[in-house]
Formats: C-alpha cells, sequence, structure tokens
C-alpha cells in the first residue's frame, strides 16, 4: 500500500534510534558501523534502522569500495516543517488569546494582602 511522503517521513520520525541516528548524520556522511557505535544494538538492526529511514528518502546511502557512506537528505524534513508551520500560527492565536484573558483576570482580582503577625501571637 504506497503512503504519501509526508506519513513515511513521520513514520521514520516516530523513532528515537532513526532520530538519533539523522543528528548525527546532520554533522556529515557516516558507516554502518560508526553509526552504530552509540547504540546497544547489532549492526543488522541498526541497518534496520537505516533501510526505513532510506525509504523514507531521510537518508541517501552510496558505496566508495567496501565503505558505504550514508548521508542525511533533508527535503523530507523541509516538507514536516513547512506542514506543522501551517499550525503554528493557529497555536500562537490560542496562546494569545490565554494571555489576554490571564491579563484580564489578574487585573480583575484585588491585591492580596499578606497577614501581619502581631508579636507574641502564634
Amino acid at each position: 500500500m504506497p503512503t504519501d511522503q509526508l506519513s513515511s517521513t513521520l513514520a521514520a520520525l516516530a523513532d528515537p534510534t532513526r532520530r538519533a541516528i539523522l543528528a548525527r548524520l546532520s554533522s556529515g556522511q557516516a558507516s554502518v558501523t560508526e553509526l552504530a557505535g552509540p547504540f546497544a544494538m547489532s549492526l543488522p538492526a541498526v541497518s534496520k534502522h537505516l533501510k526505513v529511514l532510506e525509504r523514507a528518502g531521510l537518508i541517501i546511502r552510496s558505496r566508495d569500495a567496501q565503505w558505504r557512506p550514508c548521508r542525511i537528505h533533508a527535503q523530507p524534513l523541509q516538507e514536516v516543517a513547512n506542514w506543522v508551520e501551517q499550525y503554528r500560527a493557529i497555536w500562537e492565536q490560542r496562546l494569545e488569546r490565554l494571555d489576554a484573558y490571564l491579563q484580564e483576570l489578574q487585573a480583575k482580582e484585588p491585591p492580596i494582602k499578606e497577614k501581619q503577625h502581631e508579636p507574641g501571637r502564634k
């Protein structure tokens, strides 16, 4: 069953290991062995994560003799950012209305007077 690019990207980003791999690749290409280093998992398990990222179009794998470097492909991330941006304006408006309401409530409240303690009384 084919899925749209946004769904594939979000599904790939749902896993923290894959997000960590992308974070590492944001600083430059790396081999599977280098990417597997920080994780307590086998190379085949890391390779499965890389396949998900590759199918989602988030990484590109190439071959240089025996070295198979992976590098990030950011275009699908830009599509996610564009999609999320649509909702940012909605949330900003809601937060601005909430802020205005809270300020209105604070303006209506009388100031709280602290009780003075009388000497000798408990």
